[in-house]
């Protein structure tokens, strides 16, 4: 039995197809929210997170937290774990989890002309058209960004598919029609090396996910169990670096050999780091003195903690509803919205973000009022940076105690 992928734009009936083709196939049918769920429970992730890669948003604090390279390790894991069992329908963007060298998988892309796709949205959201193009225009966006970063190729190259079907010239019956006509052919038949090649999938994933799980982010690739980790960001540390990577993956059940390479960009200007799973990696500096909060920053970032920078309060509130901090470092005199009420408003809206005070111009009553009003601590400046980076931890903690 082979194993089918079904990747897809939104609003063009794609999933009814792929549901119908398990019907008539008798597969497992398995949707990115199955996939998501699993993911979350298998490894303590939220799955709002899985969501936010999945629909190609990446965090500012990435390149500190490796968000989007640990959810993709989970989900490749749970992808992999479940096409081992043969006769799986696997919808929506899992699918291109999938390498395309397994050869007993069939690979199904459902598109429709833009204007077949936009009605459709209509019909179902009931929204005006304006509405529908933004909709199908917002799926294509995210579509792209995860094919790039998953297959470091646009969505919709015919190449990447066995089966390509205009759903706006098909209807769902025939479309479930000729994905199984396709599965039932010989060719489609597992053969010993592509039951390796599935094996080395399952590997590969394996060995990512104890990577991240230890704060590491490199490529990962397994040919008949031999594992090559490549690294793509500059190490100052190069040998220690590959010591602890080989340990890491040497030590797991069926890795024959490992070895390291440094990758195209590793003599770029971008710096190893890994996710120390102890300090704060999620820091939110508001102050409207420039020089000083980017001073800051740097300083940080030296002691390798991740940190954004906003200049007002209203920048402050915006910021943590796209990509939510786990320490704030607050000033509380600024132009527009002050600290206090910035405080009032984020611990209303996201209690769980720890908020510091750190302020030149604070009084005992003003100390009083922000301890009241939920802040971790208050400081004041000059601070020494020591005494805050202790503190950010202390407050990280918590936030962590706290989720």
């Amino acid at each position: 039995m082979s194993t089918i992928s079904i990747f897809a734009g939104a609003y063009c009936q794609a999933e009814d197809v792929a549901r119908k083709t398990a019907e008539n196939l008798k597969y497992t049918f398995v949707s990115d929210k199955e996939v998501i769920e699993e993911a979350a429970s298998q490894f303590g992730v939220p799955a709002s997170r899985f969501i936010r890669t999945m629909n190609g948003k990446i965090s500012v604090f990435n390149s500190f937290t490796h968000e989007q390279e640990r959810t993709i390790a989970f989900l490749k894991a749970v992808v992999a774990g479940l096409i081992r069992e043969q006769g799986v329908v696997v919808y929506g963007k899992s699918a291109k989890l999938i390498p395309s060298h397994i050869s007993h998988v069939l690979t199904v892309g459902i598109l429709g002309e833009a204007s077949f796709r936009i009605k459709n949205a209509v019909q179902k959201e009931g929204v005006s058209e304006a509405q529908a193009q933004k909709l199908v225009h917002k799926d294509a966006e995210a579509l792209t960004k995860w094919c790039e970063k998953i297959a470091g190729a646009a969505p919709w190259i015919p190449d990447q598919y066995d089966i390509f079907l205009p759903m706006d010239k098909s209807s769902v019956d025939e479309a479930a029609a000729l994905i199984v006509k396709n599965a039932k052919k010989n060719v489609l038949l597992p053969t010993k090396e592509s039951l390796a090649a599935l094996n080395d999938f399952v590997l590969a994933a394996h060995v990512e996910t104890a990577l991240v799980k230890e704060g590491h982010s490199v490529g990962v690739e397994v040919k008949d169990k031999n594992v090559t980790l490549t690294i793509n960001k500059h190490s100052l540390m190069l040998n220690k670096l590959e010591d602890e990577l080989k340990s890491i993956a040497s030590n797991l059940s069926g890795v024959n050999s490992v070895e390291t390479k440094v990758g195209p960009d590793f003599y770029k200007a971008d710096i190893y780091r890994k996710h120390d799973f102890e300090a704060p990696s999620k820091v939110l500096l508001v102050d409207d003195e420039q020089e000083f909060v980017q001073t800051l920053s740097d300083r940080l970032l030296m002691r390798d903690v991740g940190s954004a920078v906003v200049y007002d309060g209203q920048q402050a509130l915006d910021f943590i509803q796209e990509d939510e901090p786990e320490v704030m470092v607050l000033d509380l005199n600024m132009p527009g919205m002050d600290g206090m009420e910035v405080l009032r408003k984020v611990k209303q809206s996201h209690p769980s973000i720890e908020v510091i005070i750190l302020t030149g111009h604070g009084s005992e009553k003003d100390k009083n009022l922000c301890m009241d009003l939920g802040a971790f601590t208050y400081l004041e400046k000059p601070v020494d940076i020591e005494v805050l980076s202790e503190k950010m931890r202390e407050a990280y903690k918590k936030a962590q105690i706290r989720k």
